[in-house]
């Protein structure tokens, strides 16, 4: 059923387009308001999926309802109504966002395109951000815990916005994961994600990796190179283990974030990009700002939100949806018929101590499953997931 709201304040020409298109289809359900200012309230408190509306109005004419209607349900397309002395308005509205404009009378052929096209591109406009909102299989977070619950939620929430984002939580948690999603659900999820463990690049560098270099910046820099900040631009870059960063790397990955510019190493010239950061940490920050190896300018910037992924021995009760996750995952990798655990060894598993979270886990369902019985044991567990 597709939701149609017509404004218009002269009664007549209401009637008719509500005749004209209850008549065209019973799939279309058309309300009417007779004045901006009512249509607008109908806008706030229900969702239309089309909406056609008068130029020339009393109170709040077409234009003004046109702007309005952008910022509070922008995904909602406008046909403007038209009368002769309006055209150039009408056309105007068109670079406002109005999706198109008839002319009054309105030729009847030309109003049903128009409004079967509309409601076409609002479908579709639908469809992808539904499509957004899906995250890849491989980026899956598994778990019915208050606390993965309060971070699924987090993330709905904040992904949306470009706010930047501090994910902390032990090795082996999933931290990655949490940033996966932000980027996946996010407007920017057709632009790049780019992940940088700063842990794992030597100190002297980091900069290089991030910001890149001209060349003859430095001995084997014998070209120019991009780095992931240009790299990640119009999309989102993902600084692991920032803890481990120089302090030299904080002070320009600051700037970066301040006015939005890098400059590549060897150069004095100004790059400007667009990009979302998402940071993450095993370490005490906080701790470290009072040792003095962190900064806390960098800090206050990157942590606009904080996400905590909690261990996995804060979260047992998601042990049994991993390991049967993790068990469908590893045999069609394997392309092995899927091996089921005992009740018993699931409670072995969630009694066991996790010092290695997730990724702990993970490596020990797979062990279970190649050396195990046809279905995994207690005694199988006891035999091979301390070792």
């Amino acid at each position: 059923m597709s939701k149609i709201l017509i404004i218009e304040d002269e009664a007549a020409i209401r009637r008719v387009l509500v005749k004209i298109l209850s008549e065209e289809s019973d799939t279309y359900q058309v309300e009417e308001a007779e004045d901006g200012l009512v249509g607008i309230e109908k806008i706030k408190k229900d969702d239309y999926d089309l909406v056609l509306c008068d130029i020339k109005m009393p109170k709040m004419d077409g234009v003004e309802v046109l702007e309005a209607v952008k910022k509070i349900k922008p995904e909602t397309p406008m046909v403007m109504i038209s009368g002769h002395g309006d055209l150039d308005t009408a056309v105007n509205t068109m670079r406002l966002g109005a999706f198109d404009y008839i002319s009054k009378p309105p030729d009847l052929n030309r109003l049903l395109n128009t409004v079967r096209i509309a409601l076409d591109r609002k479908e579709l406009v639908v469809e992808n951000k539904r499509l957004k909102k899906k995250v890849s299989k491989n980026y899956e977070m598994i778990g019915e815990s208050a606390a993965i619950a309060r971070i699924k939620d987090m993330i709905d929430k904040v992904a949306p916005t470009d706010a930047r984002v501090l994910v902390t939580g032990p090795n082996g948690t999933g931290k990655e994961l949490v940033a996966h999603w932000l980027h996946q659900k996010s407007e920017r999820s057709k632009g790049p994600m780019i992940e940088v463990n700063c842990a794992a690049i030597p100190s002297e560098l980091i900069e290089s990796e991030l910001f890149g270099h001209v060349k003859g910046a430095f001995t084997s820099a014998n070209k120019d190179r991009a780095g992931k900040f240009e790299a990640a631009n119009g999309g989102t870059i993902f600084l692991d283990e920032i803890g481990d960063m120089s302090l030299s790397a904080q002070a320009k990955v600051l700037r970066a974030l301040q006015e939005s510019r890098i400059q590549r190493v060897g150069s004095d010239k100004d790059i400007k990009v667009n990009v979302r950061v998402v940071a993450a940490t095993n370490k005490d920050l906080k701790k470290e700002i009072a040792d003095g190896k962190f900064r806390e300018d960098l800090y206050h910037r990157l942590a606009v939100i904080l996400i905590e992924v909690p261990a996995l021995n804060d979260r047992r009760e998601d042990i049994p949806l991993l390991v049967d996750y993790f068990a469908n995952k590893i045999s069609e990798e394997q392309g092995n018929a899927k091996k089921s655990f005992s009740d018993k060894a699931i409670k072995l598993l969630q009694n066991y101590d996790w010092t290695g979270n997730i990724r702990e886990l993970r490596n020990v369902v797979e062990r279970l499953i190649i050396l195990g019985g046809k279905e995994v044991s207690e005694a199988d567990v006891k035999a091979f997931a301390s070792k």
